[in-house]
């Protein structure tokens, strides 16, 4: 340009479509080798970077911008990036959009979208949709949001709604009686569509396809194994991720405060710390991790200070389950809704349980063996909450006496791992099969252990950490149901933890 071109002639050179800022941080990356990419110089800095073919900032800019996709700004990185031919930033964000669809429907930035790329969006196979009553909501609030200009695209839309994949009362109450699509011919035309494909039976049902019978295929995020605090020796802050891809431990952002023997639940991809022992005080508090934002946060404090209590998700809220206040086990138990933000006290156990495990299988709580402080002894029995009844009731006691075990549940079978009866602690596993009403004994693991977190993923149950009634553990034990067999994780967490919170999540993009 300076000395062949045109410009070398002119006194005065205009770079056309270059922030003065931008060129300054490129004229000093020029020379240093070094430029510091920020939220405030990120969307100035890539476009200059493109065009004057700087293309490590260029490179390090889209970098910075993937590590901070979020619901709410998704779509408009996966316009910059598009306006820029990013197309790995593009790439990223569009699957990132696919993966995140519940959440990023509710930002305001989706209702910002026209017609078009609501469409494109709604359109993919690859939506990770709970249910597709999601994506039929999502239309009809983009359409009402401007309801005088966006009225004439909801049949456009509604053609990527698989109203046939929704329940048959779902159709009839909700989308027949929308008001919207009464009058409009084409949508009646989906409708009449979808509720035939519920009157087929059998292989007539199979044959019937349009675009809107073939069901979404959603690709799957990575998952990571979390295990939160625990002790070891004391109550630590400390969390770290397990990637089963790249069979590798991680750390990632500490807890706000010491915790052990807290119980571990995950709603809507946020990890809740419930409860537990601060090194010096039993705690009623709770505090939640955002895996995307790698933030914790506190959220609203239990009634009790629960410590080894028993804690698991059910109908989307959370239950807190028995433990130890510092002077008495507890019978007690209450849920939280997080819609609502509150703690309710339900109904009590028959039995004092600290040190006690819980697993749910088709829609019953199981607290599962313990510690009753008044009898002083481990306990082999087993109660079982219904949420419609608010009841709890007594079902067959387990072989072993156990407290501190860790439960599981795999395709419906509630397994007891580990635990001990006194100074026994004990290797054996046994499983409880909830139609049969009975418990029986399958492989004993490699290891005595207690206090152990217990998690299932993709058929198999995770038994990580605990201690040996000696020396805190940082191995994990993987068990295969199919097999009957138990196998070590090839690579052990970074300090040996019993008493922590064990979680599965999807790994943050």
């Amino acid at each position: 340009m300076f000395t062949s071109f045109e410009e070398s002639k002119q006194d005065r050179v205009t770079l056309q479509g270059v922030d003065h800022q931008a060129l300054s941080l490129l004229l000093d990356y020029v020379y240093t080798s070094e430029v510091q990419v920020t939220e405030e110089n990120v969307q100035m800095l890539l476009p200059a970077a493109n065009l004057l073919q700087l293309t490590d900032v260029r490179d390090a800019c889209c970098d910075f911008l993937q590590a901070q996709l979020h619901p709410t700004n998704c779509l408009g990185i996966r316009a910059f990036a598009d306006l820029h031919s990013c197309l790995d930033l593009l790439s990223n964000a569009e699957t990132y959009i696919e993966q995140h669809f519940p959440e990023v429907v509710e930002c305001e930035e989706f209702l910002t979208l026209s017609h078009q790329q609501v469409s494109k969006l709604i359109s993919s196979d690859h939506l990770t949709v709970p249910t597709e009553e999601k994506v039929f909501e999502c239309v009809i609030s983009w359409v009402q949001h401007d309801l005088e200009n966006r009225r004439q695209y909801l049949a456009i839309l509604m053609e990527h709604v698989r109203l046939p994949l929704m329940s048959q009362d779902y159709l009839v109450q909700r989308v027949e009686e929308e008001p919207l699509l009464k009058s409009d011919l084409q949508c009646k035309d989906y409708i009449i569509e979808a509720l035939k494909y519920h009157l087929l039976k059998g292989d007539t049902k199979t044959c019937f396809k349009t675009p809107r019978t073939k069901p979404r295929q959603p690709v799957g995020l990575p998952k990571v194994l979390l295990v939160v605090g625990g002790q070891a020796p004391k109550a630590i802050r400390s969390v770290e991720c397990y990637d089963f891809k790249e069979e590798k431990w991680y750390q990632v952002a500490e807890m706000p405060s010491r915790r052990c023997r807290a119980g571990l639940a995950v709603i809507s991809g946020k990890v809740y710390a419930v409860g537990g022992f601060n090194g010096s005080l039993r705690v009623r508090t709770v505090d939640l991790y955002d895996p995307v934002q790698d933030q914790w946060s506190t959220c609203t404090s239990m009634g009790a200070r629960r410590s080894t209590l028993g804690v698991a998700v059910l109908g989307n809220c959370i239950y807190a389950v028995g433990g130890f206040d510092g002077s008495t086990g507890l019978n007690t138990a209450e849920k939280f809704d997080p819609r609502t933000q509150e703690w309710t006290v339900i109904a009590s156990m028959s039995t004092r349980r600290s040190s006690v495990g819980v697993g749910v299988v088709n829609g019953l709580l199981f607290a599962v063996g313990g510690y009753d402080g008044a009898s002083r002894q481990c306990l082999s029995s087993v109660e079982c909450y219904n949420p419609e009844t608010d009841t709890w009731t007594p079902v067959s006691n387990m072989c072993s006496r156990r407290s501190g075990a860790g439960v599981g549940v795999l395709e419906g079978i509630l397994y007891a791992v580990g635990g001990h009866d006194g100074p026994l602690v004990r290797k054996s596993v046994e499983a409880y099969d909830s139609e049969t009403g009975s418990w029986s004994s399958v492989t004993d693991m490699a290891l005595c252990r207690r206090n152990a977190g217990v998690i299932a993923m993709n058929g198999l149950l995770y038994v990580v950490g605990g201690d040996d009634g000696s020396c805190n553990l940082a191995s994990v034990e993987v068990y295969n149901p199919k097999t009957d067999t138990w196998a070590m994780l090839p690579s052990c967490m970074g300090i040996g933890r019993s008493y922590a919170g064990v979680a599965i999540i999807d790994k943050p993009i």
